[in-house]
């Protein structure tokens, strides 16, 4: 019986063995998925004792045999039979090294994460683009694009933890598609970067990413629609995952080196302490919205202390600072209608709900919002 999850574990040692023998990146992916095919032809019948090494093995052996010729047939049947053989000597784990170079900086944010998914996660290039809602040959030339962009970057080189830890989370946004739990796939392979890397800003990702997670049962009713987090069911979010996520936190933020995703974390943490909407410590979470936009100047973190501003000091005081927040900046419109609701204002709140759900790219999110408008809608004519 195969065991695919062990399979997505292996790949990118595997991909990493063969990188360090010398093989550049994309022949070497090229080189595993060979290996992966014949796996799942053999391992049904019998498992290897040693599934790491025979996957090496036989990836080798691949690569080998798609570049031997008559002039080099010697010299590189000479290199395969040197190699040491599968087993202590090549325990290293290069999974690190790898999730660095998928994420290099000179890729765009798109074909790192597909290339991230691919080689680290060890998607197939049909998941990741039923993931994406994107044909599958459309996805597949985006990951082929990217192999030969990073082909010419030693695998030595160091590089950037920002761009790692950015694409991840870009990976956990997309939450659930097509039959791949991309939420699930970043926050493992966030642990892997955690438990490889001594770094506070990678504990205040995994940390955000678990606090987030946790309330992934209570988002959504059995027919789809979004329930917003006031009105969710808190006794479903899961309190393993809070607990874990607060600790990482705790331990990132005593470290002193605040970065975005810390905040972003503090802030999610104070939502998951709340045993209800009208206990969330919506002054603290204010704080903390200062924090990150001092670290960031992003609109959208205007945008988002405008509205706990809203909460903690009334919907006047979050109005106006919604005032000098662009009104470009997307979900403006809904934060609008949600501080003019609060304000007694519903007709224009309905308005607003109704230009936002005209906005909204995410068709759940744009069914929320014309629900809400035609609930005032229909309050404001009573």
């Amino acid at each position: 019986m195969m065991d695919d999850a062990l399979l997505r574990e292996l790949t990118p040692a595997v991909i990493g063995v063969l990188v360090r023998r010398g093989v550049d990146f994309a022949t070497a992916e090229d080189a595993v998925q060979e290996a992966l095919v014949q796996a799942a032809l053999s391992w049904p019948q019998e498992r290897p004792d040693d599934p790491k090494g025979w996957l090496v093995t036989v990836a080798w052996r691949k690569f080998v045999d798609a570049h031997r010729s008559e002039v080099a047939r010697r010299e590189r049947e000479e290199r395969a039979e040197t190699q040491p053989a599968p087993g202590p000597t090549e325990a290293a784990d290069d999974t690190l090294r790898l999730l660095f170079l998928c994420a290099h900086p000179s890729l765009t944010p798109a074909s790192a994460v597909a290339l991230t998914l691919r080689a680290v996660g060890g998607l197939s290039t049909r998941q990741i683009a039923e993931a994406y809602l994107v044909p599958e040959a459309t996805m597949a030339q985006r990951i082929s694009r990217a192999k030969r962009t990073v082909s010419g970057v030693r695998f030595t080189d160091e590089g950037d933890l920002g761009t790692v830890q950015r694409v991840l989370y870009l990976v956990f946004n997309e939450g659930y598609t097509g039959d791949v739990d991309l939420a699930a796939e970043a926050i493992r392979l966030t642990r892997q970067l955690a438990s490889g890397t001594d770094d506070a800003e990678t504990g205040g990702l995994l940390a955000l990413m678990l606090l987030h997670h946790a309330r992934r049962p209570a988002r959504t009713r059995p027919d789809g629609s979004l329930i917003p987090l006031a009105e969710q069911d808190r006794s479903r979010w899961d309190t393993r995952l809070i607990a874990d996520g607060i600790a990482l936190l705790r331990s990132a933020l005593a470290r002193d080196r605040l970065g975005e995703f810390q905040a972003q974390a503090a802030i999610a943490a104070l939502h998951a302490d709340a045993r209800s909407a009208e206990e969330t410590d919506w002054v603290q979470i204010v704080e903390w919205y200062d924090e990150l936009f001092h670290l960031t100047v992003s609109p959208v973190v205007a945008l988002n202390r405008a509205v706990a501003v809203g909460e903690a000091d009334g919907a006047a005081a979050g109005l106006a600072a919604l005032a000098a927040v662009d009104p470009s900046v997307p979900r403006h419109a809904a934060a609008a209608a949600h501080l003019y609701e609060k304000a007694g204002d519903l007709r224009r709140a309905a308005t607003l709900y109704a230009q936002a759900a005209h906005d909204a790219t995410n068709l759940s999110e744009r069914d929320h919002l014309t629900r809400q408008s035609a609930r005032l809608g229909t309050a404001e004519r009573r």
